[in-house]
């Protein structure tokens, strides 16, 4: 939930940023994101291009270097099998035999010397056969040796290496055998390290008759392991299947047993690779294995080695991606400002807009959406300043009708004080109808003097235009007829006072027909789905039709060709036009009075007012 909340927040926080800076932030992120994820997998993949073409080349390395030394070795087996197949080197070997077996105490020094420089000869020749075959030793059954180095370094415990090497060829049956590297003093005091193939000498008889032993100095795949550790920036060594050193790079493992070490018991297959850290150091190692030796040569190359060039393209990479960001930084503050700079010009013109100021003009140069959102401004502009304006317009006509009405009750006011004085002295003269027609002038004038905005009911302004009628009655005897046809429901309907009272002034000043000896008034109400509609309807001479249409001009404030509004209009007390303007102002444009007639038919005039449930002013 809290995450939620968390959540939203900062969307809201993100929400009420400036628009320029929303855009920014919108472009830095569609430029980051993919650049950098460009990046990412770019330099991945780099990286694992490299090393698989490092594996892959130097697994093809090792398994070339192998096989050359495979080759190397197996020309030494060819030379320690050259005894078997030369006579001179066999019957030396069999003279030096019997007589190491006859003279043990009498020696005869000239045959021993012949045997020694026959043998010694051979093994010159051998030395000839194979370069990098460093010394060839033979020995006969007495474990007498006879040895040439080609350069020398005659192996100084040349007994003790004897009785290893017949150890393991005790049991052999005159095949070559691998004996892994071992350390020796040389005749010249240095200190030297060689792979030996040693062998048993048969003769004809397959009787054992002596041992030949080649040494090959490992300065035969050094060179190959050298050019190897250059390209890789690794180190290397080779190993028999024992664990024991061959040969590796810093020539501190030669001659001793590593098959302890975890990575030598990781590399358990023919061939293959793995990532190990070892002394805080993550290194590869590859490795391959011979064929025919079963030795492994594995190279080690440290992961900061192997990315060194990663590292730079990398580093290029992260320069030109952060490069290019800043330049579609640059290009994004550009846009942002230039395309957010219509909307704050626009802001800048609402403020003055909300202060007052409707002279305001949004210029339009473009038309994409910020120049039809601002054709639509300038618009709302001028419509708000048209509203004001007919505001101000009704304003100032209901003040007027106000004045109007005003005006119209202080005659009134005084006459009533006056006429209920005049009435009180018709009451002591015993003058009844005088006094009755005062009693209802009075009534009359008491309604009209009070507020006009007050609201009173239909049956109030009913009985008021009965008391106008019953008053003109009195002056014209029987001459005029009031019908009322109003529903129940409608009696308490609330409506503006006086506004039924001018229309039948009007009907009996300007539309009594002299040819008729009475005129019928009719008031009547009924309610529809939107409105509810009086009507007062008179039977006097009518109105042609230009007459009606002044008279409709007149009431919507228009003035007459001889500039001056219609004239029964002004002699009618508030008039038709008052009580128009008075509803519409109430109830709104859409309310108001309807006015039809006929030549010879009468009037019909028609209020429309707001149903029962919506009457607002």
């Amino acid at each position: 939930m809290k995450a939620v909340i968390k959540t939203g927040l900062q969307w809201l926080k993100f929400s009420d940023m400036r628009m320029e800076r929303k855009l920014l932030l919108v472009f830095l992120l569609l430029i980051t994101l993919p650049l950098t994820f460009i990046g990412a997998v770019s330099y991945r993949n780099y990286a694992h291009s490299i090393e698989r073409n490092t594996i892959a080349y130097s697994t093809t390395t090792l398994g070339n270097m192998m096989d050359s030394l495979d080759d190397y070795i197996d020309d030494m087996s060819r030379i320690s099998s050259v005894p078997a197949y030369q006579d001179e080197i066999k019957s030396n070997l069999i003279a030096s035999n019997k007589y190491h077996r006859q003279h043990l105490q009498n020696e005869n020094f000239d045959l021993l010397l012949t045997i020694q420089r026959g043998i010694e000869g051979n093994i010159a020749f051998i030395n000839n056969i194979k370069r990098g075959a460093t010394s060839v030793y033979i020995f006969d059954q007495y474990g007498n040796g006879y040895f040439s180095a080609k350069s020398g370094g005659i192996r100084m415990n040349v007994k003790e290496s004897y009785q290893a090497w017949m150890e393991k060829a005790g049991h052999s049956s005159g095949e070559a055998l691998l004996i892994s590297t071992q350390k020796y003093t040389s005749n010249l005091k240095s200190t030297r390290y060689a792979f030996t193939v040693v062998r048993k000498i048969i003769d004809s008889s397959l009787h054992d008759i002596g041992l030949i032993a080649v040494d090959a100095n490992i300065s035969v795949i050094e060179d190959q392991i050298a050019k190897l550790d250059k390209v890789t920036h690794g180190k290397s060594f080779i190993y028999d299947a024992q664990g024991n050193v061959i040969y590796d790079s810093d020539k501190k493992l030669l001659a001793t047993n590593i098959g302890d070490r975890p990575m030598v018991r990781q590399a358990s297959g023919e061939e293959g690779s793995f990532y190990m850290t070892e002394d805080g150091v993550k290194k590869l190692n590859i490795y391959t294995t011979s064929a025919n030796t079963k030795w492994k040569v594995m190279t080690s190359i440290p992961v900061k080695e192997l990315t060194r060039n990663t590292a730079v393209i990398r580093n290029v990479t992260w320069i030109l991606t952060f490069l290019t960001i800043g330049i579609a930084l640059l290009i994004s503050i550009f846009f942002s400002f230039a395309l957010t700079k219509p909307l704050r010009k626009m802001m800048r013109l609402m403020k003055r807009v909300q202060e007052g100021d409707f002279s305001v003009q949004f210029q339009v140069k473009r038309r994409d959406e910020i120049g039809q959102l601002g054709n639509q401004f300038n618009r709302m502009i001028v419509r708000i300043d048209d509203l004001i304006q007919d505001i101000y317009g009704m304003e100032t006509k209901k003040k007027e009708a106000e004045l109007h009405a005003l005006q119209s009750q202080i005659n009134p006011h005084f006459m009533y004080n006056t006429l209920e004085s005049i009435r009180m002295a018709a009451e002591l003269n015993d003058d009844t109808d005088a006094a009755d027609m005062l009693a209802i002038l009075g009534k009359l004038l008491r309604y009209s003097i009070s507020d006009l905005n007050e609201k009173v009911t239909l049956g109030s302004e009913i009985n008021h235009i009965r008391y106008y009628v019953e008053l003109l009655n009195y002056r014209y005897p029987e001459r005029f007829e009031l019908t009322v046809d109003v529903p129940e429901a409608l009696v308490d309907y609330e409506l503006l006072k006086l506004v039924l009272q001018p229309i039948v002034e009007n009907a009996i000043y300007h539309g009594m027909d002299d040819n008729k000896p009475r005129m019928a008034i009719t008031a009547s109400a009924w309610e529809t789905e939107r409105a509810v509609c009086i009507r007062i309807t008179d039977d006097g001479i009518g109105m042609d039709e230009a007459t009606l249409e002044r008279l409709r001009h007149s009431m919507n404030g228009a003035e007459s060709a001889e500039g001056t509004n219609y004239a029964p209009f002004k002699r009618s007390g508030l008039g038709l036009r008052n009580v128009n303007e008075r509803i519409r102002l109430h109830y709104g444009a859409n309310f108001g009075i309807a006015v039809t007639s006929e030549p010879g038919s009468g009037t019909q005039v028609t209020l429309y007012l707001p149903d029962i449930g919506g009457q607002q002013e």
